[in-house]
């Protein structure tokens, strides 16, 4: 058994982890960096054996999850090792995601050495989720209304937004 590299313990992998549709997934470039291949490749993969991977295993992100994802990363301050900024910004489609068996699945598809010790690492860090948060009900609770009350707040603040710009809009309309 080989070791696997100091940056992929169970708490990389978990931060890696991801709430979306009521479900919990991992996005195609982390689970490319965590079996060792690149993104493109990790996806002809699955393309090959798309038998393997029904929707319940791996959908593609909407534009709007994708863009919802990328600024709660940001906002959170989410620092994710090896991650570079063509991650972010990049990409000319929206990820894929992964659930748990489709991650797993990953492994039965992709020639990599590591796939097995990626594997159970995944498997850990999915299960770990799984105890961890109902034991912390009052604190999800509260990331749910942090998440309501963010969300009012960028409509608001949209709202202001257009009205400041007609309203400075009318201004210099009038000057001229």
């Amino acid at each position: 058994m080989t070791d696997i590299q100091p940056a992929f313990t169970l708490d990389a992998v978990v931060r890696r982890i991801f709430d979306l549709r009521g479900q919990r997934i991992m996005l195609d470039a982390d689970l490319a960096l965590l079996y060792g291949v690149e993104t493109k490749n990790l996806l002809r993969a699955v393309k090959r054996n798309l038998e393997r991977f029904p929707k319940e295993f791996m959908f593609q992100l909407s534009k709007v999850e994708w863009e919802n994802l990328r600024s709660q990363c940001v906002i959170a301050n989410v620092s994710v090792q090896n991650r570079t900024a063509g991650f972010w910004s990049g990409r000319r489609r929206s990820p894929y995601a992964f659930t748990k068996h489709g991650a797993l699945m990953l492994s039965s598809v992709l020639n990599s050495s590591l796939a097995d010790e990626i594997s159970l690492l995944i498997i850990r860090s999915f299960v770990w989720l799984r105890q961890a948060i109902p034991g912390h009900k009052d604190l999800a609770a509260k990331v749910a209304e942090l998440e309501n009350a963010r969300h009012a707040l960028r409509l608001h603040s949209s709202i202001l937004f257009r009205q400041i710009m007609h309203n400075t809009k009318w201004v210099f309309e009038r000057k001229q």
